[in-house]
């Protein structure tokens, strides 16, 4: 049975919700998703697996209040956990509101007015009408994988819709194959304008990586995944290395999100999605290396999958592995979230290592596929923006500018340089420092000594994150990530990057004190050691070595007086 589907009208007034329902001809149950649209029971190719609790050993669900509250107050690991824990079934109504709550707590940009999203719709295609003509969808979009989850056909062009208008308010995602598979299962779950806003949210994201928008950091996150699947499911990698030594391991993992997007059951992907919402893009790396895990005992003990069925197609044997997983959403979850030493400092390493070599290389290495240059590389600060740097800096000139911007992270360098703030204009003042940084992110610190020494710190971080508590209500000391480096440009001109993107294990606390500030003084680096230390006056500074980026003192007296400060944002980032 198919629910109504409601008409371009119900669409435009932001109607209330309607609850569909389709039949699953292979299963003896049904769902009631409770969308906006109906599902359609046509499109069902995947097998329903009815996984129930015992009798009587089902526990207590939490609440949609009961959670809002915990966020409020700033709880995000006991909610965290409720979300891991509790197995809310498929047609629970919890999500409707769960997820866009969930979404909107990683919106780093003014909350959207009321009507914003029909306005855009408006000015993209001028008028607010569902075309019944298909629509063009952006590019970076795969086509091969607009995975609509079921959606009926009017479901899909909303979706069609809805990734149209994301491509004109953000025009920086060049590459993104997994928006579209999003955008189907939210849809599932609320209207389109709230879908629009939760993606929004995602792609904005400033603290947690949730969608990768450019080719650059997609084939970086499959390779991260690469690496740690060598670390942390060693025997299963092996084992796919001696079934096929004809083909590289890189094959496989190309395609790593998709056994989790095009292959799991739905109701795994919900309850997955529950995580994902809240923690990120760590939730799927997670999941990846259990179904590493799984299929490589299934290859052990079921003679579907033998060597000789799989050796010549690895790849798609996993999708398909995925569409008959063999555990329940909520033991696969249980399993994702016991793999030890996976920590997001640790993955950050591995994120940005791999990063930074494909920089080097200024190219995008697809397994056989013709290398492509990375859009990025090549963007460097446009005329005017030189210009304005000559004539406002007193630290950088342009030869030194272009230094600098080969040493920043790619995706930064899609953005165009702004000086924030400058002793030579808005006085030596750590408030005023404050007031006109804090809220960017990244920033570019440059210090010049009146000794003439140049030398500073990328900042990866926002200076406001010197006031966010922990779960105890604490300040936090640090704060940053490994993406935070220093550098000299004179008398020295050197690069000095995070000691932990070229160790492969943990180095300890005092290897991960990138940023520190309060009302008397900031802090670049630590462990035996301050990199940059400045008063609150912005006159008088130190600087060491520490362990946190293994560099020698950037100036050589080790004490400096401070002729002049600049702070340079990125506009857009």
């Amino acid at each position: 049975m198919v629910g109504k589907v409601l008409t371009i009208r119900d669409l435009e007034q932001f109607s209330s919700r309607r609850s569909s329902v389709y039949v699953d001809p292979e299963c003896d149950k049904f769902f009631e998703l409770p969308t906006f649209m109906a599902v359609s029971s046509n499109d069902i190719t995947t097998k329903c697996q009815c996984w129930q609790l015992s009798p009587g050993k089902e526990p207590a669900l939490r609440t949609f209040t009961e959670i809002k509250q915990l966020l409020d107050q700033g709880k995000k690991r006991e909610v965290k956990n409720i979300l891991r824990e509790n197995s809310w079934p498929i047609n629970s109504p919890i999500r409707s509101q769960l997820w866009p709550t969930l979404c909107a707590q990683h919106q780093s940009k003014p909350q959207m007015v009321d009507g914003f999203y029909w306005e855009m719709v408006h000015q993209v295609f001028g008028t607010t009408e569902l075309s019944e003509k298909p629509i063009m969808l952006p590019a970076f979009v795969d086509a091969t994988h607009c995975l609509p989850y079921h959606l009926t056909r009017t479901g899909r062009s909303v979706a069609d819709r809805i990734v149209n208008v994301l491509a004109y308010d953000c025009p920086d995602i060049t590459y993104s194959p997994v928006l579209y598979p999003i955008t189907s299962i939210l849809l599932h779950f609320m209207s389109e304008e709230e879908a629009y806003h939760c993606l929004a949210a995602l792609v904005g994201s400033k603290e947690k990586v949730f969608i990768n928008q450019t080719k650059l950091l997609h084939e970086v996150t499959w390779k991260t995944v690469m690496q740690i699947a060598k670390k942390h499911q060693k025997n299963s990698v092996s084992y796919f290395q001696r079934l096929c030594p004809g083909v590289k391991l890189e094959r496989v993992f190309m395609d790593w999100c998709w056994w989790i997007l095009a292959g799991l059951p739905f109701q795994h992907l919900v309850r997955i999605m529950d995580c994902y919402f809240h923690e990120g893009i760590k939730v799927l790396y997670r999941i990846a290396l259990v179904t590493i895990n799984l299929f490589h005992k299934e290859c052990q003990s079921n003679n579907e999958w033998n060597p000789d069925n799989i050796k010549n197609d690895i790849a798609n044997a996993l999708i398909k592995f995925c569409k008959k997983m063999p555990v329940s959403p909520a033991k696969l979850l249980h399993a994702a979230f016991s793999i030890r030493g996976l920590s997001s400092t640790y993955i950050s390493r591995i994120f940005i290592k791999t990063e930074m070599l494909l920089k080097s290389r200024s190219v995008l290495n697809s397994g056989n596929k013709q290398l492509v240059k990375s859009r990025s590389s090549d963007n460097l600060p446009t005329s005017q923006s030189q210009v304005n740097i000559q004539m406002m800096s007193h630290t950088l000139t342009i030869r030194e500018l272009f230094t600098l911007w080969s040493w920043l992270p790619v995706r930064i360098t899609m953005y165009q340089p702004v000086l924030l703030y400058t002793t030579e204009e808005h006085g030596c003042s750590l408030t005023t420092f404050y007031v006109r940084v804090e809220q960017h992110e990244p920033t570019l610190m440059m210090i010049k000594t009146c000794n003439n020494e140049v030398f500073g710190a990328y900042c990866s971080s926002r200076w406001f994150e010197r006031n966010i508590k922990d779960d105890k209500g604490q300040r936090q000391a640090y704060f940053g990530t490994g993406e935070t480096f220093l550098f000299s440009l004179y008398p020295e001109r050197a690069k000095y990057p995070w000691v932990g993107i070229a160790a492969d294990k943990d180095l300890g606390h005092s290897s991960e004190l990138f940023m520190a500030a309060d009302a008397k003084m900031i802090t670049i680096g630590g462990g035996e050691g301050q990199a940059i230390w400045m008063d609150e006056n912005i006159r008088f500074g130190k600087t060491d070595s520490c362990k946190t980026f293994n560099n020698p003192p950037l100036c050589p007296s080790g004490d400096f007086e401070i002729r002049v400060l600049e702070v340079y944002g990125f506009v857009g980032a």
